[in-house]
């Protein structure tokens, strides 16, 4: 389990000091969301009844497309520079350049996601500050990232990479669309645990699921 953790830290570390270095999928990944954000901005009537009614959805498209985009990065960065051979090559298990990989996404993402917070305030008047629609998601993330991951070592054997990606992981990431943006609604309008607590419990059971499957899986992917 050291080994594990070590390995997988190591991972993490070496993928967000490289970000830190080049700024390339960050910066791109904001800014495309900052986009987004403005153009739902300009397409809806930014009156309260409009807002409740699409507010949410208006959020998780811009956080499900951006974090598309960052995904996208997750491997190809490995095959452009050529070091994915190196990094199957070295004594790490398959399990821990998952891990390693999937906290790198989610971090991302997580960190796009709230600099989105105050653009979703000037522009919709949402107020995001809500403990349970934090809990949502950071639990949706996690959900998304497990995915994306896979998908991304999948993609990134293939050319049309940017279009294959959006093409596997949306289908498979629908049910935690649904819950984040039923939840999100719930919690926006003020309800505890019996408004969002069913879909919390949802998002976080798919979670566990295709962090294992993911995990799993991931071994097979990268030998092809």
């Amino acid at each position: 389990m050291k080994a594990y953790l070590r390995s997988a830290t190591a991972i993490y570390v070496k993928d967000m000091r490289l970000e830190a270095r080049t700024k390339e999928t960050f910066s791109s990944v904001l800014a495309f969301a900052v986009i987004v954000a403005f153009v739902f901005g300009f397409t809806f009537d930014p009156n309260p009844s409009t807002i409740a009614l699409v507010g949410p959805g208006i959020v998780w498209v811009a956080y499900v497309f951006t974090g598309i985009l960052g995904m996208n990065r997750t491997f190809a960065v490995e095959r452009d520079r050529g070091t994915l051979e190196g990094l199957l090559l070295a004594p790490v298990g398959r399990e821990a350049i998952y891990a390693g990989k999937l906290a790198s996404t989610t971090t991302i993402m997580v960190v796009v996601e709230m600099l989105l917070y105050p653009v979703f305030l000037l522009l919709f008047d949402l107020d995001l500050f809500n403990i349970w629609f934090v809990l949502v998601t950071v639990a949706a993330t996690v959900g998304f990232a497990a995915v994306g991951t896979l998908f991304s070592a999948i993609a990134s054997n293939t050319r049309a990479r940017e279009v294959l990606l959006p093409l596997l992981f949306l289908p498979i990431v629908l049910p935690i669309i649904i819950g984040a943006v039923a939840s999100t609604s719930g919690a926006l309008e003020g309800g505890g645990w019996d408004r969002v607590g069913k879909w919390l419990q949802f998002i976080i059971a798919f979670d566990l699921v295709f962090l294992v499957l993911s995990s799993w899986a991931l071994d097979f992917v990268l030998e092809e």
